[in-house]
């Protein structure tokens, strides 16, 4: 028999996590303030759960039934490394108490899911000094919740290094079910296991380090996600290409030389991701350069806030050297969305929709090893009492 798990989706952005539970995952209930993201949710779910409402306004009442899962990938610019340093008191980050409002309703009423999950920035680690994991970790406590993390890179799954900090709370019945006895080297490293020992003695007993399989070797490189001729970003001319090329350090300018190389004697199309940072010279001055990677993962997607957030390709193909902003539908397909998936008519529109979202498959693999398993442990207990 076919097992169906119900879940609330908070932040839901443009269903990335919906997308990643898959099929066997009925939405009760989904929310996203952002009016644009909201349209691109409902034109590809076309059910009607979505609603574009500011979380701080939700109310229990807005909550139908009662949900195995709820997910929240709520704000990272506050707890983000590059950010002001805000943490969860800031205005965006700070919508995590917000939903803890709602968890915290929940229960009172009897209707807490068997598991939550939040997924946010690595910085949520470091923020504050490590006072704001303290605060999360405490916050799901509270609940009456054991509660472990883990950090997935989706580098793993799709050709995108984008390490994410998945905190994943599950009811005290179920959670022995998929619990090992001390830290992975994969899914805790070194940054995770220093942030649960500063964790206060009474949270780390509350603490569980979640068991997963790893995924099978990712078979799919940067350079399969490329179009020849995308619709949304020009080619640069030959002249725009040197100018990046010059901004490069003599370590960087050296890597499009080996590209270029290996071009040649493969045949292959090499791609390589450029990043433009402010870097000091040698004199101390701060000048932009040319960051570029051919490892055959793209670098991290991020939110347009300014040019240098865009990610550039360059391309090494029959002898010659080509450059471009990543378009709409290859950032896409490196978050693991279907090609059907409807994108935002303007560039930086879509950019930000799929740079402020959830990997697909990394979603899947949680759910498939971790969610799923104790969600049914809920369901059985229940049947069984």
């Amino acid at each position: 028999m076919t097992v169906v798990f119900s879940f609330y989706e908070f932040f839901a952005g443009g269903g990335m996590a919906r997308l990643g539970l898959g099929n066997a995952w009925r939405c009760l209930f989904a929310n996203d303030f952002d009016r644009a993201k909201a349209d691109v949710y409902r034109r590809y779910f076309r059910d009607g759960a979505l609603s574009n409402t500011d979380i701080r306004q939700l109310t229990t009442a807005d909550l139908p039934g009662r949900a195995d899962l709820v997910w929240g990938s709520f704000p990272c610019q506050d707890l983000s490394l590059a950010g002001m340093g805000a943490g969860l008191n800031g205005e965006r980050s700070g919508t995590f108490w917000a939903f803890m409002r709602l968890m915290e309703q929940l229960r009172r009423e009897r209707r807490l899911p068997a598991v939550i999950a939040v997924e946010n920035v690595v910085g949520a680690l470091y923020s504050n000094g490590g006072a704001d994991f303290s605060a999360i970790i405490e916050a799901f406590s509270g609940l009456d919740m054991i509660v472990g993390a883990m950090v997935i890179d989706a580098a793993l799954f799709l050709p995108q290094s984008r390490p994410r900090l998945f905190v994943v709370a599950a009811r005290k019945d179920i959670a022995m079910t998929i619990m090992r006895p001390d830290p992975s080297s994969l899914w805790h490293p070194r940054a995770l296991v220093l942030a649960f020992h500063r964790l206060p003695g009474d949270l780390a007993q509350r603490w569980a380090w979640w068991d997963m399989p790893a995924p099978p070797p990712r078979e799919i490189v940067f350079a399969d996600v490329i179009e020849d001729c995308p619709s949304d970003v020009a080619w640069h001319s030959p002249f725009e290409t040197q100018r990046l090329i010059g901004m490069m350090s003599p370590v960087n300018r050296a890597k499009v030389e080996a590209a270029m190389l290996k071009s040649r004697a493969t045949g292959r199309r090499i791609v390589g991701a450029i990043y433009k940072r402010t870097r000091r010279d040698e004199a101390g001055n701060k000048v932009q350069r040319a960051e570029v990677r051919f490892d055959d993962v793209a670098g991290c997607l991020r939110t347009p806030a300014g040019g240098s957030s865009r990610q550039i390709i360059l391309v090494a193909e029959r002898g010659k050297l080509r450059s471009r902003l990543l378009s709409g539908r290859e950032a896409a397909r490196l978050m693991g969305l279907p090609e059907d998936y409807p994108l935002p008519d303007r560039y930086n529109a879509a950019y930000h929709l799929i740079g402020d979202g959830v990997a697909v498959p990394v979603v899947r693999h949680l759910a498939q090893h971790l969610i799923e398993p104790l969600c049914l442990a809920a369901k059985q207990n229940t049947l069984a009492a």
